[in-house]
Order: C-alpha cells, then structure tokens, then sequence
C-alpha cells in the first residue's frame, strides 16, 4: 500500500469520527462507518489491504528487483 493510500484511508477515518462526534451520523449507520473506519485506520498501519491482493491492485511504488 502507497504512502498516499495510507493517508487517504487515515483522513478518512477521521472525517467519519468527527461526523460522529458533531452527531451528524449517529445509529447503525455510525456503528457502520466506524467499522469501516477501524478497518481503513488498521489497514494503514500495517500496510496492507487484502482486497487489494485479490482485486491484484498495488499501491506502493518500492521497484521491484
């Protein structure tokens, strides 16, 4: 996963906390959007995305040798 990538899914996380938190979502569809969110913010510290292996996307721009 690329740098950007990693920073995408981490502000987006964020956007959805601070919807929350301003009670613009609120329910099931909060509880929703933090799974989500918890997933994109995990998924960013370790780098890796497992539907991207499936879908065969690659992010990261480290060269192969």
């Amino acid at each position: 996963m690329g740098g950007i990538d990693r920073i995408v899914r981490i502000i987006i996380a964020s956007i959805i906390s601070i919807l929350y938190w301003q009670g613009v979502i609120e329910g099931v569809f909060a509880y929703t959007l933090f799974a989500v969110a918890g997933i994109f913010v995990l998924t960013s510290l370790i780098s890796f995305c497992p539907i991207y292996t499936i879908l065969g996307l690659n992010t990261c721009s480290v060269k192969k040798q």
